[in-house]
């Protein structure tokens, strides 16, 4: 497949955001990536895809996504049959908050929401309607103190709303994800290492001595999900890297990923990600562009 688009934003060192706001007749810019966070709200693009790392979703009516730097993002047209679909995009740079403002208490939720773009987050209908009318006058208003306050207000309420949800695979992204439970860490640490063998519950207990009921339990109040939906997470999120990036076949990457048939990835490939392998590929080889 071709290589992703490295675009560059126009965004100099003296700037806040760099803003476009776009009536367009369809999506037609293909798969790519920038050094600049981007706050991505669309309008009237039911059954448009948005694809965002290893996440493939259909959307609704509108769109509000909020993706890191360095990210793979593409809106695609998919079954969008809407005559004028309307886009609001803001770009901002990576340093735009320095550590010691994102230190600050009434920060934290806007820091939080930042370290969560590098798997990229798409926000609720709650949330979209809480900032619409404040990304319309954004889009409509000359740079100025007052426009970088109401993009600040926007990013704070995004953060504080509670309504959104993370796209790719913290695997397949390679994103940090914080643990504070030293066990959590040696057996995420155990299971990212050897996802491609099996790996049994007596050997993970043993590892943390603790009995194999104890350790579920542990592991699912910790980390929210089960330790076999975990495993399932790192061999998916492995293998969707595969798919995109290697000329293996799908049988080929079912067994390098810890899948003992290629019933059984077919099966919980499609649950993961709503599409079977061969699908996420083909989607995702159509909006790759060779440079």
């Amino acid at each position: 497949m071709g290589k992703l688009i490295i675009e560059i934003p126009p965004i100099s060192d003296k700037d806040c955001y760099y803003m476009q706001e776009r009536y367009k007749p369809c999506f037609n810019y293909p798969l790519h990536k920038h050094d600049a966070f981007e706050l991505n709200f669309v309008e009237h693009c039911a059954g448009a895809r948005r694809i965002v790392g290893d996440s493939i979703e259909t959307l609704g009516e509108y769109d509000l996504a909020f993706i890191g730097c360095n990210l793979e993002h593409v809106w695609e047209q998919h079954e969008c049959k809407a005559g004028t679909i309307h886009e609001i995009t803001i770009q901002m740079p990576a340093n735009l908050f320095s550590d010691q403002w994102f230190g600050r208490r009434v920060m934290e939720p806007v820091k939080d929401m930042f370290d969560g773009a590098q798997v990229g987050i798409a926000f609720g209908m709650k949330a979209i309607m809480t900032v619409y009318d404040r990304l319309n006058t954004l889009a409509k208003s000359e740079p100025s103190f007052y426009a970088v306050q109401n993009m600040v207000s926007i990013l704070y309420d995004l953060a504080t709303s509670g309504d959104f949800h993370h796209l790719a695979s913290s695997h397949y992204s390679h994103a940090e994800i914080p643990v504070t439970s030293r066990r959590i860490q040696v057996l995420k640490e155990y299971i990212d290492t050897h996802y491609s063998e099996e790996i049994r519950m007596e050997t993970l207990s043993t590892m943390v001595n603790m009995t194999p009921n104890a350790l579920s339990r542990f592991f699912k109040q910790r980390t929210n999900r089960s330790i076999s939906n975990y495993i399932n997470e790192v061999r998916i999120g492995q293998a969707t890297l595969l798919l995109v990036s290697s000329n293996c076949t799908v049988v080929e990457i079912s067994y390098k990923c810890g899948f003992n048939t290629i019933s059984n990835f077919n099966r919980t490939f499609k649950a993961v990600k709503g599409l079977t392998p061969t699908e996420f590929k083909e989607s995702y080889k159509k909006n790759a562009y060779l440079i």
